[in-house]
Parts: structure tokens; sequence; C-alpha cells
């Protein structure tokens, strides 16, 4: 098992605590409860998985906070989507949200150096990162950006795995982390999918020498029918859940108070949906 990508630099071979977050979606209620569990924790670092834009109603101090304090951050499809025209595989919600994040980050022939250099960093977000033998990505191993890795794939009809579950699998050496979808699970090396409620202290010890896929939830906007953040702890040899509560009713008054952005899109904050 090689992990030597995550090691420490001070001689001593342990692999640094990994704080892996994803999806925050414009939403700094959240994104600083999160901050603070992962400080309680003792984490040494923080990596994002993408989509710090989308839906919500702060995506600028998001993007200022992933910046300063994450040691890398992927391209999620919400992040891309600002470079497009129009948000190609969005619902009207989220193209509208898109949308309204794109006219306030876009820059003018005169903005200033700092908005920008935001824009162009967030242009410059790579699809994928491999460490060691881990693979990061914000969707899926088969579509770094697009596709979803859900719960329902790895469903036996009692024909086996499914052919989408095999090619995922088939698609990284030892361990995979995925966002996307902002419900989380863990899909063993034998194609069962299991949701962090069902494991003992959240916490899955990585078997060795077998592939597993990580969802890690989300951070802003979680669909697990739980409201409270999401994220995962890596260690090297497992991975912790966190949960997390934040202020959801005052990211919800942001969401009302913005014409662009749908009433839906406050009101699913409160049931986790």
């Amino acid at each position: 098992m090689d992990l030597r990508a995550g090691t420490n630099n001070n001689g001593s071979g342990r692999f640094r605590l990994r704080a892996i977050i994803s999806d925050v979606h414009g939403n700094t209620e959240a994104l600083a409860a999160v901050l603070k569990d992962i400080k309680e924790q003792g984490a040494d670092e923080i990596v994002c998985l993408g989509d710090v834009v989308g839906y919500g109603p702060q995506p600028i101090p998001c993007l200022r906070i992933i910046r300063r304090l994450c040691r890398w951050c992927l391209c999620g499809n919400h992040d891309a989507a600002l470079f497009m025209s129009h948000a190609v595989g969005f619902n009207e919600g989220a193209a509208k949200a898109v949308a309204w994040q794109r006219g306030q980050m876009r820059p003018k022939f005169y903005s200033l150096p700092g908005k920008v250099a935001r824009w162009r960093w967030l242009e410059n977000l790579a699809a994928s990162r491999v460490d060691g033998n881990v693979l990061y990505v914000h969707a899926s191993p088969r579509d770094p950006i697009m596709e979803y890795v859900l719960e329902e794939d790895f469903q036996d009809m009692g024909f086996g795995p499914s052919q989408k579950a095999i090619d995922i699998f088939e698609q990284f050496e030892w361990l995979c982390f995925v966002g996307h979808s902002h419900r989380p699970g863990v899909a063993t090396h034998d194609f069962k999918w299991i949701k962090p409620a069902a494991l003992d202290d959240m916490t899955y010890v990585l078997p060795k020498g077998k592939k597993t896929l990580v969802n890690i939830g989300a951070v802003g906007q979680p669909r697990d029918k739980i409201k409270d953040s999401c994220y995962v702890l890596f260690d090297g040899e497992k991975i912790r859940y966190r949960r997390v509560p934040y202020n959801v009713e005052a990211t919800m008054k942001k969401i009302l108070a913005i014409p662009q952005l749908e009433k839906r899109l406050a009101e699913r904050l409160m049931k986790g949906l």
C-alpha cells in the first residue's frame, strides 16, 4: 500500500490526518461550522473535491476561504458551469444560480487583480488528483465532473454487481474519494453500499489489498435526509465520517433575500434533500 504522497515531511513517517470536504455550494455557515470541527479533530490538512460554488448565496466568501485553507481543490460541475454560456444538464433552479454567480464573479476589463486571480484559479482547477494509490475526483472515476455514483448502482437485483459498478472500480487502484451526489456512503470491494450511520462510530477500516470507494457527502447541501453537513477524515488506514450541525436558518434567509435564487434552494436545506 503506497501512501507516501500523504506522509509528513518531518521524518516520522506518520500519514497526515486529512479532512476531505466537497460540495460547499456557497454556504458560508456550513463551511464555517465544518472548518471549526476539522480544527477540533486535529486534522493536519484539508482538501476539497469541488463545487465550491452553485446553489448558495455566498460563493465568493467560500472561494476565498477554500483558496486560503485547502491544500488543493478539484473542479466540480458547478465550478465548470461558470465557464459555459449555458449550464448544460442543469435544472432551471441550478442554472439560474450559476448564471447569477457567474455575473457576480466573472471579471470585467476594469476589474481589480484579486477578482481576476480568483476567476483564473477557478478556471484552472483540475478534474482529478492521484496521491499514491488514492484517487480523488468530484463525481466518478469514469467521469470526474458529471457522473453520479449512487447507492442504487450497488444494489444486487439477483444478477450480481451492475456493469456500472464494475467499470467504476476498474478505474482506480485501491481507494477513491468522490462527492457530487451529496449522499455519503462506502462502496466496498464486494460491491456493497454502507451508509455512515451503519458504521461503528461512523468509521470504516480500509481493507488492505481490496478496493473501496467513499462518497464523502456534502458540506453545503446534504441530500440524505439529514440537514447536518457531512465530511470525512482519512488517516491512511480508515475513514471517519463527521456530521456537523450549522445555522441552516441563516443560510435560508440569505437565499430568500436573493431574487435570482429559487425559494426551493432554501427549503431543501432544512429537509436535507
